[in-house]
C-alpha cells in the first residue's frame, strides 16, 4: 500500500520576475483562484530589482488566496495568458509554511527548488524547451511532506 502526502498549495509568480508574460490559472482554475494577487497583475511588466521581497510572490502580492489540495507526486500545470515568447530557463520552488499559506509572505530562507528547464544544445545549436508553450507544468516530488506550501514558478527572460 502506497500512502500518499496531501499538499495544499497556494501559488506565487515571482517567476514573471524578468518576463513579460502572466501564469493566471492552475489545474484548470480560473484567472488567480490559487495565484495570490499582485499589484500589477495586468502588466507584463518585471519585477527587476533582485533583491526586493517583491522577488517571492510579485509587487505587493496579497498573503491569502484560494489553496489547491493536491497530492506528492502529483503534476501541476499553470496556464500562461500568452506563450512563452522569450529564451530562458523555467524554474520551480516550494517553499513549506509554517503554519497555514495564507497571511504567510514566504519570508525567511526556506524556498527550495523542485525542478528546472534549462537549455538543450544539438549541433551547436541552443534550444530552450519552454519557448512558445502557453502551460507548462511540474510534478511534485513524491517525497514531499504533508503541510502547506506556496509553489513558485519563475521564467527568466534573456534578452
Amino acid at each position: 500500500m502506497r500512502i500518499l502526502s496531501t499538499v495544499v498549495l497556494a501559488v506565487v509568480v515571482a517567476g514573471q520576475a524578468l518576463a513579460h508574460y502572466r501564469f493566471l490559472g492552475v489545474n484548470g482554475s480560473g484567472d488567480y483562484d490559487y495565484i495570490r494577487l499582485y499589484a500589477n497583475y495586468n502588466s507584463n511588466g518585471p519585477i527587476t530589482n533582485v533583491q526586493s521581497t517583491d522577488i517571492r510572490c510579485n509587487l505587493q502580492a496579497a498573503t491569502t488566496t484560494g489553496t489547491l489540495t493536491v497530492s506528492a507526486g502529483s503534476t501541476v500545470t499553470f496556464r500562461l495568458n500568452t506563450s512563452i515568447s522569450h529564451p530562458g530557463p523555467l524554474l520551480w520552488y516550494l517553499a513549506k509554511a509554517p503554519s497555514t499559506v495564507n497571511g504567510w509572505d514566504g519570508s525567511g530562507n526556506v524556498w527550495f527548488k523542485i525542478g528546472q528547464t534549462g537549455a538543450t544544445f544539438s549541433s551547436g545549436q541552443i534550444n530552450w524547451p519552454s519557448s512558445g508553450l502557453t502551460s507548462v507544468s511540474i510534478r511534485l516530488p513524491s517525497s514531499l511532506r504533508a503541510g502547506e506550501y506556496l509553489l513558485r514558478v519563475e521564467h527568466i527572460a534573456l534578452h
